[in-house]
Order: C-alpha cells, then sequence, then structure tokens
C-alpha cells in the first residue's frame, strides 16, 4: 500500500522503485513532492531500491491544517522506514536535507549514510527574512507570485529560458497545486525554527553534503557550515541551481553512487 498512516491519522504517501541493491531513502525539499526525484529515480533504480516519501501537508500526502515542523515529519519518515526489514542510506534535499539531519540525531536506527543537500542547519538573518517574505506570499493569497519567485531561486537562467512555457503552466496551476495556502504557509515558517548546527557533532555515520555553485536559495556557506559541523564529513561541490537534482539528475545520481560505493567498502 503506498500510504502509511501517522499516529494522528494523517495518511503518507510512499513509493518505492528498484528491486535490487542497497536501499536508499529520497526525501524531496519543501515543495515535499517525491516526484521531484523523477530523473534521480530513472538513474539508480536498476542498482538501488529507492523509497521516496511525500512531505505531509504536500504531494499526494494528506494536507491537515497543522501544526507542522520538521521533527514531525522526520517521524513520519522514520516510521516508513522501519517498516523494510533493512536500514536506508538518507538522501535529502533542502528542507528534506533538514529532516535528514534530524533522522541521523533522533532516529538513527534508519540510517546507514546520511547526504544533505542544499540545505541548511541554522537560519542566519537571510534566511529568515527570505522565507518569511514567501511564507506573507502566501498568507496574502498571491499564490502564482510565490511560483514565479521559487522558478527564479530554483533554476538556472538558462533553464527558466528553455521551460518558460511548462513554468509559466506551474504558474498558473499554483493556486490548486499549494491549496491550502495556510498549510503551505505554516510549512514555510517550520523552517525558520530549525535549529541542529551544534548538534550535528554527535552523528556517528559517514555524512555526505552537496552544495550547488549557483544556489541563490540556500547557498554554499550554509552547506560548508554543516560539512564543517560533522565530524568526517565528505564535501561535494556540483553545478547548478538549487532545483539542481531535478534539473541535473545524472550528476546528482553519480554523486549519491560514488559516495554510497564509498562508504559500503
Amino acid at each position: 500500500m503506498p500510504y502509511f498512516v501517522a499516529p494522528d491519522g494523517c495518511r503518507i504517501y510512499s513509493e518505492t522503485f528498484g528491486e535490487c541493491g542497497p536501499r536508499i531513502l529520497l526525501i524531496p525539499g519543501l515543495g515535499g513532492d517525491g516526484r521531484f526525484w523523477s530523473g534521480v529515480i530513472d538513474e539508480l533504480r536498476g542498482a538501488f531500491r529507492l523509497t521516496v516519501v511525500d512531505h505531509r501537508g504536500a504531494g499526494r500526502s494528506d494536507r491537515p491544517d497543522g501544526p507542522y515542523s520538521i521533527g514531525q515529519i522526520s517521524a513520519d519518515c522514520a516510521a516508513i522506514a522501519a517498516l523494510h526489514s533493512d536500514p536506508f542510506h538518507v538522501v535529502g534535499h533542502s528542507t528534506g536535507g533538514a529532516i535528514t539531519q534530524t533522522l541521523a540525531l533522533d532516529h538513527p536506527e534508519i540510517g546507514l549514510s546520511y547526504t544533505i543537500s542544499s540545505s541548511w542547519a541554522r537560519a542566519d538573518a537571510r534566511f529568515h527574512t527570505l522565507f518569511r517574505a514567501r511564507a506573507d506570499l502566501l498568507e496574502a493569497g498571491l499564490a502564482e507570485a510565490y511560483q514565479r519567485l521559487t522558478h527564479v531561486f530554483g533554476h538556472e537562467a538558462a533553464f527558466l529560458d528553455e521551460h518558460a512555457e511548462r513554468l509559466e503552466a506551474a504558474v498558473n496551476a499554483a493556486p490548486g497545486a499549494l491549496a491550502p495556502l495556510a498549510v503551505t504557509a505554516a510549512r514555510v515558517r517550520m523552517l525558520l525554527d530549525h535549529d541542529r548546527l551544534d548538534d550535528l557533532r554527535q552523528i556517528d555515520r559517514p555524512v555526505h553534503v552537496i552544495a550547488a555553485d549557483a544556489d541563490i536559495l540556500t547557498p554554499p556557506y550554509l552547506s560548508e557550515a554543516i560539512a564543517a559541523a560533522v565530524p568526517g564529513s565528505i564535501m561535494t561541490m556540483l553545478t547548478g541551481a538549487h532545483f539542481h537534482p531535478k534539473d541535473r539528475p545524472r550528476q546528482f545520481a553519480t554523486s549519491i553512487r560514488q559516495f554510497i560505493e564509498t562508504v559500503a567498502i
């Protein structure tokens, strides 16, 4: 069954791809929809068993009124992982990276290794200003403006030019796709409370930190702070903007494969 029912009754959607190899848990970013990983799945499914989770409040999962927190979504992911007999290499992007940090610290039994991509461990003044403004747009009912800015923050300029028609369709669909807007705004505001920077030194599994050189949403310095806080972590700088796993899936998948092969030795 694709749905796991959390203790509070919220149905969480997950899906598994691939029939052999190590298990990987893929956790998407703020959009919360596991289909973000489609290109990466295509690259990896022949060698890995991939489980993808939609966050509560997004994607194909239920969207209760809330409250919302990184800790709660992490608990959902841990419960889904526990349904499987083998532990996972956990890969999380952006908000998924914050969830991955929390899984490593609060639910260490599920993880063989952790990849934290284009994320943050402590919100600074720039981060607070940016994400409060994004939540304000949603609470004002400006879903289309929110989506337009998401495209600018997430993609490289050339990608915006090449996919203008498809991105404009996403803007037009935003009022429905992001509904209820109060839920999506609450999910944005939950990011401001995530602060595990001082705890990261406690992680005792291999950690891979990924940043992208043209990321203006979670700039590389935020990832560098995570890498500096985790003893023995590996840092990789990739090409692209914030949505690099979606826009450049082969590059991302290659980095994941190389890291897992290294830690499996």
